[in-house]
Parts: C-alpha cells; sequence; structure tokens
C-alpha cells in the first residue's frame, strides 16, 4: 500500500516537474536563495536538502549521485585546484579551473554544513505577485 506517499505534482507532468525541481535546485545553490512561488518552493526544500546531505558526504559516489539532480552550469568563478581558494578572474602561475555548481556544493556548501543534521534551507513567505496574486515565497541556505 503506498499511503502518505503523494509528491506535491506542481501541475505539470512528470518530466517537466523533474526539469523545473532541477533547475530550481541549481539556481538555489548558485545564487544562494531564490524568489518563487510557495508551492514550488515546499517541493524544492526536500529536494535541495537531500542534495546537500550528499555534497556532506563528500565521496565519488555522492558526486555522481548528486550531478543527477542539478545542472552543472560554470559559474564565472575560479577555484585552486590544490588549495581550493575561489577567484574572481584567471591568474597567472595558477591552476584555476572553471568554477561549477557541482564543484561549488561540494567544496563550498557541503562544508559549510558538516556539522549541521538537516534543516538546510528556509522558506519565508513573501507579498502576493502583483500579476496574478500568487502566493511568493523566498527559500535560501541557511
Amino acid at each position: 500500500m503506498r499511503h502518505q506517499c503523494q509528491r506535491n505534482k506542481l501541475g505539470r507532468p512528470q518530466d517537466q516537474r523533474k526539469a523545473l525541481l532541477r533547475s530550481l535546485a541549481t539556481s538555489l545553490f548558485l545564487h544562494g536563495e531564490i524568489t518563487t512561488t510557495l508551492s514550488k518552493a515546499k517541493a524544492l526544500k526536500p529536494y535541495a536538502e537531500e542534495i546537500i546531505t550528499l555534497a556532506k558526504r563528500g565521496d565519488l559516489h555522492a558526486r555522481r549521485q548528486a550531478a543527477k539532480f542539478i545542472y552543472d552550469v560554470e559559474t564565472s568563478k575560479f577555484i585552486d585546484r590544490e588549495s581550493g581558494e575561489v577567484f574572481e578572474k584567471l591568474e597567472e602561475g595558477k591552476k584555476l579551473i572553471p568554477l561549477t555548481v557541482l564543484r561549488k556544493l561540494f567544496t563550498e556548501i557541503g562544508k559549510q554544513y558538516e556539522n549541521r543534521n538537516g534543516g538546510y534551507t528556509r522558506i519565508y513567505h513573501l507579498p502576493p505577485r502583483r500579476g496574478d496574486a500568487s502566493e511568493m515565497a523566498l527559500i535560501q541556505l541557511v
């Protein structure tokens, strides 16, 4: 029996819903906070927290599992291979590679929450959207 296993379907087919959650999670990890509708924020919260739990593990298998749940887009920053320092632009004499969302998740966000047992995101209610009066929310990393 599948009692109490319903998911928030967001009024979309499964492929569109997965793509939506994947892009919302990518934007959340890229910017640290996003503004969206309340129902999308509530659907994103357990999705993003599961990915952060994978980032806390930090091994290769967790990295490959997390790559299935986010888009690995490049940010405009670079990271040093040896020290892990983040730079805004390329510098001479250093081995810099582009900082992607997946690298940021495992180097910065995973380390940030290694002593926390859950509750990595927070949802704030915002005033309704002007055009259609839908409930808006701000979801951010704690």
